[in-house]
């Protein structure tokens, strides 16, 4: 296996405004803290001014009312930056992002977030949180509070018409969920019938024929590939830049020898060897090969080249400053794709960070798409709880987890959440097979971790077929794509990836 150090990129995040990712800036959230949230203590700081007057003037007032008197940034390290680094001093400045850390002491801590409330116009202050790689064990744990399933879906319409007679009469949430997702396929398929648009007809009938779809693992690849039709594909990812932001990577796992892997470790004290195996699975499922040594082929973009961050510590967690400096490892080295299987619950009705819209919106312009897991909070078809961080952000694709006859996973998160907290696509994300640091070599899980890596490996395949899928376009060619599901968007958005 080649490793060794990715070159210095000066990749600098500019600004896009998008209706389909990126909304005007919102409030920064209150700590969630009676929701069962940790917060480390430090602070994360947004410039909203990049420019360098901009960020040197939001410095120097830090440094008069907060007593930041040490700054380090990530531009002036020639070599790989650790998050050890950043913690010898007061903040540390993620310089492709535009964010920095503050790593200073708690009075430290209460001025700047007093230098933030008090109204500076270039300066966003926020706790920064602790986020958690969403695994399986995760789905049967659930917060306070979670939005009934049952609620009204605006995405569906005041229609009547068709099935939706048979939606009353006391069905559960779950089947009336299910029940509209079929309606609106019945019914797109009789408009299309009497308009006799074939192309129309031809997606509908798809469309209604998803609802009876099963698909299995066999010998030759895992049913997640077929879903997605990555064997049909004629790109492999080569030439392009993948970069999973998880618990590591299993250096020595047969199935990657001779691959180009990159790596990076921004948890302080822990190299980027994968002490938990969440990493190694997403990396396998985004670029896996295309003839492991074992078992059947289940990686989607097998020509690839792999930069696998450590953001989460070998327990399965870590702050946001950490999830950041990944991103900006990611932008400064032109990755055109990142995924993220990992975040932290958020409340009903709960705006987005400033600090992850800006990274979205900043990765966005460099040409980095970044996607993010839903989250595994929801008991479907009893509760569903919103789209988790940083998926929430707008500026980050929310990806959902399907199971392989094409239906919502029961512990996938739901879009309910207003700037940006929709589901935009779905993917594989039960039963699903991949590597598995050595010996165990293979291993299945599920979650929208898993769901996730299948997007992004997807958006490098299309990525190496134009260089005009880039960032924004690349997140529209991949829903232009989505193959459209009998579910509500709320669940499953454009629908599943399709290579």
């Amino acid at each position: 296996m080649a490793t060794g150090k990715p070159r210095k990129s000066t990749a600098r995040g500019g600004s896009v405004r998008s209706a389909e990712l990126e909304p005007d800036q919102p409030d920064p959230p209150d700590p969630p803290s009676e929701f069962g949230v940790e917060t480390t203590g430090r602070m994360i700081v947004t410039f909203l001014d990049t420019s360098k007057s901009g960020v040197s003037g939001a410095l120097s007032t830090l440094k008069n009312q907060a007593g930041v008197a040490s700054v380090s940034h990530t531009a002036d390290f020639s070599d790989e930056f650790s998050m050890a680094e950043a913690e010898s001093g007061d903040a540390h400045v993620f310089d492709a992002l535009g964010i920095a850390v503050l790593t200073g002491d708690a009075d430290q801590m209460t001025a700047a977030a007093s230098f933030s409330v008090a109204g500076a116009e270039n300066v966003v202050v926020e706790p920064e949180y602790v986020n958690h790689a969403f695994d399986e064990d995760l789905d049967d744990d659930l917060p306070p509070g979670g939005a009934a399933e049952d609620q009204p879906d605006s995405a569906l319409g005041g229609d009547d018409g068709g099935l939706g007679g048979a939606l009353g009469g006391g069905l559960g949430g779950g089947a009336q969920a299910y029940l509209r997702g079929y309606r609106d396929a019945v019914n797109h398929l009789a408009r299309a019938l009497v308009t006799g648009d074939e192309g129309a007809i031809a997606e509908a009938v798809e469309m209604e024929a998803a609802a009876a779809a099963q698909f299995r693992d066999t010998a030759s690849s895992t049913w997640g590939l077929k879903a997605t039709r990555v064997l049909r594909a004629c790109t492999t990812g080569a030439g392009i830049k993948v970069a999973v932001l998880d618990t590591g990577f299993d250096l020595t796992h047969p199935d990657y020898a001779g691959r180009t892997v990159q790596t990076n470790s921004f948890i302080a004290g822990e190299a980027v060897q994968d002490g938990n195996g969440h990493g190694t699975h997403c990396i396998g499922t985004a670029c896996g090969s295309a003839r492991p040594g074992l078992g059947p082929r289940y990686g989607v973009a097998s020509g690839a080249e792999i930069f696998a961050g450590k953001v989460l510590s070998n327990a399965g967690s870590g702050g946001d400053a950490s999830i950041l400096a990944g991103i900006n490892w990611a932008v400064q080295n032109k990755c055109e794709v990142v995924s993220m299987s990992l975040g932290r619950r958020v409340r009903p009705g709960e705006a987005p960070q400033t600090n992850y819209q800006t990274a979205g919106r900043r990765a966005l312009a460099a040409g980095t798409l970044i996607v993010a897991a839903a989250g595994n909070d929801s008991a479907r078809p009893v509760q569903t709880t919103p789209v988790s961080s940083p998926a929430n952000a707008s500026s980050i694709a929310a990806i959902a987890a399907i199971d392989s006859r094409l239906r919502i996973a029961r512990f996938s998160n739901r879009g309910t959440n207003p700037g940006g907290g929709e589901i935009n696509l779905a993917g594989p994300g039960v039963d699903v097979l991949s590597s598995w640091p050595m010996p165990v070599r293979l291993r299945s899980i599920s979650g929208t971790s898993m769901a996730t890596p299948h997007v992004a490996g997807v958006a490098a395949l299309l990525a190496e077929e134009s260089k005009r899928f880039r960032g924004l376009d690349l997140y529209r060619e991949l829903r232009r794509r989505a193959r459209r599901l009998p579910l509500p968007r709320a669940d499953v958005g454009n629908g599943l990836v399709q290579a």
